[in-house]
């Protein structure tokens, strides 16, 4: 069993969580490829994603851990199942356009007597191929598979007493990274030079709590770059007269608490005032409707209504779930703060308010992850709720 960083009840009250939706979806088998569903499960935290992995579930026993052989070594250290539940498969079978890894997969689902079962897999995500789900099919011609897609993620909307904790551990890094910031950036700083900071800072921590990497790189765009909402840096130098957004996140043990905010170098715009006036405004109205009880689209609809109240538009979607997490992707792929998502809040739930906006030429991002407690929600960050201008 490896170091842990929950107890073996939360492992197991997980497992049983996920067991009742796989009774509701007339499942028997589930694989799950997605790593971050795979480290909630079981712990398993590895680089090992760009090949074939996956965490196997049925109704009876601890989960199994499937992957490339020398990864199992990883497992090993970082799962808590025993090592009986490890299985790793040779390495003639990565990245061999002849010989694909889910033929071993396949095996150890008929030598688990299982190869007429329902298997759920999760067929919409980063991590599993067409290539995977031919091989599949070809291999397990009496199974029948059933779509799985987020059937893990839902599992994980609600938040323990340690993930938390682990949240919080993230919310004072991405603090401590965005006050490094406003100290450092100047006219003339290459944007590599302020993004290598930016690094420093999030993986030295933060209150004694050691920084883990985030699931999305820096987002830093200037000026016209910055009316894009993803691009990331090079070396330009930063320059008097111009916005800069940082999309960043603060991550402990996997979990991450990501919050952007807007720089200004000199005096800004008035339209970039009446925009932060009318973000942080609609922000409030949006914080005021996130409660046990309310909807994801109440948030979004009371956001967007002051928003356009005060004479600005946004066309997307303004906040979704946020938990633990690998790249690509900090959020949790569940739910979002838009029109028509009718998601029920409850306490535990945890999100980024994300109500950026792309002008003309450049963006103002002012964004907060939450956390829906008893009563309301919580601000899981106390970084100043502006945007900064500095001469």
């Amino acid at each position: 069993m490896g170091k842990n960083n929950f107890t073996q009840e939360e492992y197991e009250h997980r497992t049983l969580k996920t067991r009742h939706a796989m009774d509701e979806a007339g499942l028997e088998l589930l694989v799950v490829s997605d790593p971050s569903n795979m480290c909630w499960l079981t712990g398993y935290d590895g680089w090992s994603f760009y090949t074939h992995q996956a965490i196997i579930l049925t109704m009876e026993g601890d989960p199994i851990w499937w992957g490339r052989g020398m990864d199992a070594l990883g497992a090993k250290r970082t799962v808590f199942m025993g090592e009986e539940n490890i299985f790793g498969y040779d390495d003639v079978y990565v990245q061999n356009p002849d010989q694909h890894p889910m033929e071993t997969l396949s095996k150890l689902i008929k030598d688990m007597g299982m190869e007429t079962a329902h298997i759920g897999i999760e067929m919409d995500n980063y991590y599993f191929s067409a290539a995977a789900y031919q091989s599949l099919l070809k291999n397990l011609p009496n199974a029948n598979f059933n779509d799985a897609t987020g059937l893990v993620n839902w599992q994980r909307a609600i938040k323990s007493a340690t993930e938390i904790t682990y949240m919080r551990r993230a919310a004072r890094i991405v603090e401590e990274m965005h006050a490094m910031i406003v100290e450092r950036a100047e006219p003339g700083m290459r944007k590599n030079d302020l993004v290598a900071d930016i690094y420093h800072q999030a993986i030295s921590g933060a209150d004694g709590h050691w920084g883990d990497y985030p699931a999305i790189v820096p987002m830093a765009p200037s000026g016209m770059d910055a009316t894009a909402p993803h691009l990331t840096w090079d070396d330009t130098p930063l320059k008097q007269g111009e916005c800069t957004f940082f999309e960043i996140a603060g991550a402990h043990k996997r979990y991450q608490c990501p919050q952007s905010r807007t720089l200004y170098l000199g005096k800004p715009p008035q339209k970039y005032i009446d925009a932060e006036k009318a973000v942080l405004e609609a922000v409030n109205a949006g914080l005021e409707m996130a409660k046990p009880g309310k909807k994801c689209e109440d948030i979004a609809n009371a956001f967007n209504q002051r928003l356009n109240q005060l004479g600005f538009e946004k066309d997307s979607r303004c906040g979704y779930a946020i938990g633990i997490s690998y790249p690509p992707d900090w959020g949790e792929r569940t739910m979002s703060f838009r029109r028509g998502d009718q998601s029920v809040l409850k306490p535990g739930m945890t999100f980024h308010f994300m109500p950026a906006l792309w002008l003309d030429d450049g963006g103002l991002e002012l964004t907060e992850p939450i956390l829906i407690t008893e009563n309301g929600c919580e601000c899981l960050c106390k970084t100043p709720q502006r945007m900064t201008v500095k001469s």
